[in-house]
């Protein structure tokens, strides 16, 4: 870490570097060079700093989150302490919580994890064993596959023998033991350009929490795109069963975008309402992706699935979606995720003042603002308005199909700027907010014109 004068008194202080950020997140040498440079750096004074995040808490533990809040806009998290803070952000803790009460709930949930952790290793014994699968364990109808073979080094076959022994099927256990073979597949293929996913203990980590969460909501299970969200919260924070909490209030929010049936997919609802709002804030723009066929905005799929991993790069996507969620903080975001009687949102609006306010972020404060609770948790559709309107002159004049609209957006990869692209996207979000008022103070005119 370099050293840089603060001020004509011969002050130092600390300046961070950028091989400062990259020793958090080592790159294998031999994927330096197709790895999207990032755009993300830590700023003295701006990013939030291990010293100014343990000054925000009082002597008992009380975080002041606006003031935490308002650093994460200006600089983002610095990486030592990204995982713990990324806790209160997701809704894990209450930032009116006390150190005792917090440590008391982690205790709990870590031995709440275990107990399932436990659970799942009485039917797959190598989940926890530091290793993973990448082959069928059984066939569709439960029955064991005898001599599974997997990649070298994923298990002995000491455990896969008693694997398979497992003789306790029903309807949730035959789905779940499929799904773990899919899961070590693309654990494989998670973030491997990270130095940390060389090591098959981290990588049998990520395994188990995603494994272990398919075991627990059966309902969603496994779906492809939840490593890419879990693997940031696998690296950051040390301890498994923190991992797993942290990505299981992650999931909370996004739960509905891996929710698949036969007639819809999970992210069709933001789709649509990426829709609407592209309808409202640039017409002709929406008329011609209408006219393209593209009405249904799926060319925008993967961004929404994912929370744009694949347009950022790893350290850019992990700023992106802290300043995201800082956008979009709410003071009851714990007490809703608790289940709680506190409506998150709505207990807000009924008692609005400054101080409630000052406590929620820059997105979720114009949504109580318009007295709107119908986008909370939007910020990633208006982020997706934000690109296309980025690419407006283009798609207008080079897309004469929808897979054209798909390729102009594929341009962006590792060329946006986190920040930048949340600031317009919270411009959009006024704009759409004002216009929608604008129509449904004309809507009701009409109607009690009509009345009269």
């Amino acid at each position: 870490m370099s050293m840089e004068k603060h001020n004509g008194c011969g002050m130092l202080i600390c300046k961070p570097t950028t091989a400062e950020l990259e020793a958090f997140y080592e790159v294998r040498p031999e994927c330096q060079e197709n790895v999207p440079k990032s755009h993300f750096k830590l700023r003295a004074g701006k990013t939030l700093s291990a010293r100014r995040w343990h000054a925000s808490f009082s002597e008992d533990g009380h975080l002041d989150i606006a003031k935490v809040l308002r650093r994460i806009q200006r600089g983002g998290v610095h990486p030592s302490i990204r995982g713990e803070v990324w806790e209160f952000l997701l809704g894990c803790y209450d930032p009116y919580s006390t150190f005792d009460e917090r440590n008391l709930l982690r205790q709990h949930r870590r031995q709440q994890y275990d107990e399932w952790k436990a659970e799942c290793q009485k039917m797959v014994p190598i989940i926890g064993s530091g290793k993973f699968i990448t082959t069928r364990i059984i066939t569709d109808d439960g029955q064991p596959i005898e001599d599974s073979s997997t990649d070298a080094g994923t298990h002995d076959n000491s455990a896969q023998e008693r694997i398979v022994n497992n003789s306790a099927f029903d309807k949730k256990l035959i789905q779940w033991k499929l799904l773990l073979q899919q899961i070590g597949l693309d654990v494989i293929r998670t973030d491997q350009q990270l130095d940390f996913y060389q090591k098959e203990a981290n990588r049998a980590k990520l395994w188990n929490i995603l494994s272990i969460y398919a075991w627990v909501d059966s309902d969603i299970g496994y779906v492809q795109g939840m490593n890419d969200i879990c693997s940031p919260m696998t690296i950051l924070l040390e301890n498994e069963a923190d991992s797993f909490w942290c990505f299981e209030h992650a999931m909370r929010r996004l739960r509905e975008n891996f929710k698949v049936t036969a007639t819809s997919i999970g992210v069709q609802s933001q789709l649509s309402t990426l829709s609407a709002i592209i309808e409202v804030i640039d017409p002709k723009l929406h008329q011609h992706l209408e006219d393209l066929d593209g009405g249904e905005y799926l060319f925008a799929f993967q961004m929404l699935m994912v929370l744009f991993r694949r347009e950022f790069s790893f350290v850019d996507a992990l700023y992106l979606w802290e300043l995201m969620w800082g956008m979009e903080y709410n003071p009851n975001t714990f007490s809703f995720c608790e289940g709680s009687n506190v409506a998150m949102g709505k207990s807000a609006l009924a008692g609005l003042d400054d101080k409630v306010l000052k406590q929620c972020g820059k997105f979720e404060r114009n949504n109580l603002k318009a007295g709107s609770t119908e986008y909370q948790g939007a910020l990633a559709v208006f982020l997706a308005a934000s690109i296309l309107e980025i690419k407006h002159k283009q798609i207008l004049k080079e897309a004469k199909g929808v897979d054209d609209v798909a390729m102009i957006l594929s341009d962006i990869t590792g060329n946006l700027d986190a920040k930048k692209a949340c600031k317009e996207a919270l411009a959009i979000q006024k704009r759409f907010l004002a216009k929608a008022q604008q129509l449904q103070r004309g809507s009701s005119l009409m109607v009690s014109g009509q009345r009269s």
